[in-house]
């Protein structure tokens, strides 16, 4: 009976630790992020800055909008687009989505900053260093 229990548990913590291992730590909306990517990475282009920006948006993955580990968690242009998107209404909507795209192009990343189109021609992300 001791021999079962023992193994319920190591089985148990098994588990938890494969589960816990495969979580990833922000969910992007697939649309958006194959919108944003259409718009603006160019992997074959022989410009620096577009080659630095394709690089930098296949690392960060869901980290172009998000930050953190929680999927509420967005940094600056991920609640910029945010604001102007709705994740179930508008996935499916590739017009509002270059839209919204285009708007928070004009916008300021921070005080004083440059705009996050700026920093995309730049070939940064637009939110900031993927965390």
């Amino acid at each position: 009976m001791k021999r079962g229990r023992f193994l319920l548990v190591v089985m148990s913590v098994a588990v938890a630790i494969v589960s816990g291992g495969l979580a990833r730590p922000a969910f992007a909306i697939k649309q958006f992020q194959d919108e944003f990517k259409a718009v603006y990475v160019k992997p074959d282009s022989s410009d620096p800055a577009e080659k630095a920006l394709a690089t930098a948006v296949e690392a960060a993955k869901c980290n172009l909008c998000h930050k953190g580990k929680e999927k509420k968690d967005r940094n600056a242009y991920g609640h910029a687009l945010a604001e102007l998107l709705d994740k179930k209404e508008d996935a499916k909507n590739m017009e509002k989505i270059r839209k919204a795209l285009e708007t928070v192009a004009g916008m300021k990343s921070a005080d004083g900053e440059p705009t996050f189109g700026e920093l995309i021609k730049m070939g940064k992300l637009p939110g900031g260093p993927a965390e």
